[in-house]
């Protein structure tokens, strides 16, 4: 992949749809569509329309519980997507397809055990995502897990959750991470088309603001606070039936993101959220995160030399 900085736009589901993953490509970095559960008539369309936008690398999230994943993944074969993350699953038996046609497979992990499983499959690259993210999370925080998983594999690994800004990508390269993979901040790009309502609420969250809801039935999603999470709660707290706390979260999601229900409506952001204070474009914020990152490893190996 010829990207300039080692970036990554994390492939979220109702967020990254064509307009920001453009962005993020077109500012240096690899800017990641969203699938999520929709159809792949939907993805060949936003695949198109980023073509439309920018001539530079991007990819496309493959959620492989999808009912639509087999449809995408011949999308994204013919449309020549040059590289896919994927999550929910083992990608394994649609690499020789992928591979075949070029296309470079990232699966995202949140244990040392799936890492070296799909490394064995012969995936490309990992992203070692840490539970301070967004959205569906795993048990280890980033920093415990990122070194794990390097020392675990012999592909690179992205290093995923909690990163905002240069301090979390010279954290991330001093663990033998190859890059980061970001998404909150990348939720209040002005390029990101999720309704302004979401933005305002991850520009006020607090650093205790978010919390992790479906734990009692082994699906735990970080989400900001809000009534909907305090119905969650009331429902595991009083062990309700999976089925009734499954059907609470059906079209939650896209109640947040595009019709802007910041109240009954599921927020997935990570920890980072109390750190955004303002949108930004997209190229502002790998600038950022690029030259903060710089500026600190430089100091740290000035300070090494000093020391000496």
């Amino acid at each position: 992949m010829d990207i300039k900085y080692p970036v990554i736009q994390g492939g979220m589901a109702g967020v990254s749809t064509a307009e920001l993953a453009a962005a993020v490509s077109e500012a240096g970095g690899l800017g990641i569509i969203g699938s999520g559960t929709a159809n792949d008539s939907w993805v060949q369309e936003q695949v198109r329309l980023t073509r439309q936008f920018t001539k530079k690398p991007f990819g496309v999230n493959v959620l492989l519980l999808s009912p639509y994943v087999e449809g995408i993944i011949k999308v994204i074969i013919k449309e020549q997507v040059p590289v896919i993350t994927t999550g929910a699953g083992n990608p394994g038996k649609y690499l020789p397809a992928l591979q075949k046609a070029g296309v470079k497979v990232i699966p995202v992990v949140s244990s040392v055990f799936l890492a070296k499983r799909l490394v064995r499959n012969g995936v490309n690259a990992i992203i070692a995502e840490g539970m301070e993210s967004g959205g569906h999370i795993g048990e280890l925080g980033t920093m415990a897990i990122v070194p794990q998983v390097v020392e675990a594999v012999d592909v690179p690994v992205i290093a995923a959750g909690g990163i905002y800004d240069g301090r979390g990508l010279a954290a991330a390269l001093c663990l033998g991470a190859m890059g980061v993979q970001m998404g909150t901040r990348f939720m209040c790009a002005s390029e990101c088309t999720i309704h302004p309502n979401v933005k305002k609420m991850i520009i006020k969250a607090k650093d205790r603001d978010t919390v992790v809801t479906g734990g009692a039935i082994g699906h735990p999603v970080r989400v900001l606070r809000n009534k909907l999470t305090r119905q969650y709660e009331e429902l595991e707290g009083r062990c309700a039936p999976p089925e009734e706390i499954e059907k609470l979260g059906v079209g939650r999601l896209r109640a947040a993101m595009v019709d802007g229900d910041v109240e009954y409506g599921s927020i997935m952001s990570g920890q980072v959220s109390a750190m955004v204070r303002e949108v930004q474009a997209a190229r502002e914020i790998i600038a950022d995160v690029v030259q903060g990152a710089a500026e600190i490893l430089q100091n740290l190996s000035y300070r090494m030399v000093e020391q000496k």
